[in-house]
């Protein structure tokens, strides 16, 4: 059997695993990386692990960690407050707020997992105390970087343009593309909000609101002040200088442990662990998937099929599944090449195709083996973790499912006659 095949069948198996039984699928995912590895693909362990997320480990910690100091300190508490009196007590809003300012984050050149790794500890502390779906929050947040990322500056847009720019290919102005993405993430938000607004977690126990550090009467404590900063400081260094928001995090955490011993001796265990172990071990395997030349291998079998409106949906398709587990950037960077042949033999629309399959890659990333899909798991509050991951993983295969193919037909299929 071709180790294609046998990636494949290892995945799947993980997944049916992972999913009836109560054993972390990173668990799985790493035995699966080393078994294959070496004895199919003869790998050592230096090449196993090149697939390991060292920035995606280092993201998540640092941000758990410094999200766990400030929730134990009362800082949150008082973002939550400011935030629920910023829309006037209208909680439902708070979803199209941070909505909004994501988009703008994104669209002005911040990263997406930078923008998404901001907003969603704030989100999902605002949805734990008002008791709204942190399903909706989180997906809402990721939505609102995906609807600024095709942006003329932002990094996903640049990218793409400028791929682009290099073929042959006639492409209007890429101010098209951006609005085709916000208006796609728009829509899907709707669905999102509308489908789970209702959907309201069960009332907080006694001992879940921490509150180590309360407000002095009338005031902010010092510690929340330094917070505050830290948290300030946290935006500028990653948004302004491009600085690890990872790193940053724990710095900021560190510090604040320092100033705080009593009260955050125990912060440490506020990092999420088991969707570091979830997304630390998936990630690595879809390296041994990448080394197996499995992705190679779905894309170029849907650029052969021959009719190209067929070709085009399984592209979108293809890019779809494996963004859900690899990187958005990265699957971007192969497929457009793989298009362009397509786009120059056929009457499709260039504009269209490359916004299907730019929106087909980066909606997604909704997934908790992305780095956004990870944080909204990992920062999730008063949650039953296994149930709450089948939750993603159910939106995330809705995504999948119906995503690409809405793109499609909204952006390739009209320009087709």
């Amino acid at each position: 059997m071709s180790p294609e095949l046998i990636s494949l069948g290892a995945l799947a198996v993980m997944f049916l695993v992972g999913t009836l039984l109560p054993i972390n699928i990173g668990i799985l995912a790493f035995v699966a990386a080393f078994v294959i590895g070496t004895a199919s693909l003869g790998l050592d362990e230096a090449q196993i692990f090149e697939g390991f997320p060292v920035s995606l480990f280092v993201t998540i910690v640092g941000v758990t960690y410094l999200f766990s100091i400030a929730q134990r300190n009362g800082t949150i508490d008082l973002i939550v407050s400011y935030g629920v009196r910023l829309v006037r007590g209208k909680v439902t809003l708070i979803p199209w707020v941070l909505f909004a300012v994501a988009a703008v984050l994104t669209a002005f050149g911040t990263f997406t997992p930078a923008a998404v790794a901001l907003l969603v500890p704030i989100g999902m502390n605002i949805a734990f105390r008002h008791r709204l779906s942190p399903l909706m929050m989180g997906m809402m947040i990721i939505c609102g970087g995906h609807a600024g990322a095709f942006s003329p500056i932002a990094v996903s847009g640049v990218l793409v343009n400028g791929m682009i720019a290099d073929t042959p290919l006639d492409v209007p102005p890429s101010v098209l593309l951006f609005l085709a993405s916000f208006g796609f993430n728009v829509l899907l938000s709707v669905a999102t909000f509308l489908l789970l607004r209702n959907k309201v977690q069960p009332e907080p126990a006694a001992g879940d609101a921490v509150g180590a550090d309360e407000p002095a009467p009338g005031g902010v404590t010092w510690r929340q002040w330094l917070t505050l900063a830290l948290l300030g400081g946290l935006i500028v260094g990653a948004l302004g200088f491009h600085l690890q928001i990872g790193f940053l995090a724990l710095a900021a955490g560190a510090l604040l442990a320092l100033v705080d011993m009593k009260n955050q001796a125990k912060a440490v265990d506020g990092i999420s662990w088991s969707t570091i172990l979830l997304v630390a071990g998936m990630v690595t395997y879809v390296g041994i998937l990448e080394k197996a030349g499995t992705i190679d291998a779905i894309s170029e079998h849907a650029a052969v099929v021959g009719a190209p409106l067929l070709v085009a949906l399984l592209l979108c398709l293809t890019v779809a599944i494996t963004s859900a587990f690899a990187s958005s950037t990265a699957i971007l960077t192969a497929i457009i090449p793989i298009a362009v042949p397509l786009l120059l033999s056929s009457q499709l629309s260039a504009a269209g195709l490359v916004a299907a399959l730019s929106i087909s890659t980066t909606i997604v990333d909704v997934s908790p083996f992305s780095t956004n899909g990870a944080l909204v798991l990992s920062n999730a509050k008063g949650v039953d973790r296994q149930r709450f991951y089948r939750q993603v993983i159910g939106y995330t295969c809705a995504i999948v499912g119906f995503g690409p193919a809405l793109a499609w037909g909204v952006l390739v299929l009209p320009g087709a006659f």
